[in-house]
């Protein structure tokens, strides 16, 4: 995989922001996130894949370091894809309003997430 979303934080921030969420797994097959759903969660990939589909369509396939649901969340704005578990998950969960807290408290998380969404929006 290519770099990971705390790549661009320093290490202290990057174990706040990690402590801040909480751990979870999600079984293969599952979609933790779907399209046209409000945007009230986010997830950090550290271990396996995932599919992101817009109208079924595969986009992207992500993995550990990636970050999912950030752009709905910055963008306010309903979920514009699903997220299909392609292997059995270990991610971070974080409510949106982790989200915006992080965000106000490490401002280069809330940087780092919003060049995400940016990303994400041009790239798909």
């Amino acid at each position: 995989m290519t770099n990971s979303f705390l790549d661009a934080l320093d290490p202290a921030d990057a174990e706040r922001v990690l402590a801040a969420g909480r751990s979870v797994t999600v079984p293969q097959g599952w979609s933790p996130i779907t399209a046209g759903t409000p945007a009230d969660k986010a997830y950090l990939i550290t271990e396996g894949e995932v599919s992101v589909r817009r109208s079924g369509t595969e986009i992207a396939i992500l993995g550990p370091g990636s970050v999912v649901g950030e752009a709905a969340i910055v963008n306010r704005t309903l979920r514009s894809a699903t997220v299909v578990a392609l292997t059995p998950l270990r991610v971070v969960h974080f409510t949106s309003e982790r989200i915006e807290e992080l965000s106000e408290e490490i401002p280069a998380f809330g940087a780092a997430l919003r060049a995400a969404a940016a990303e994400r929006v041009q790239g798909g």
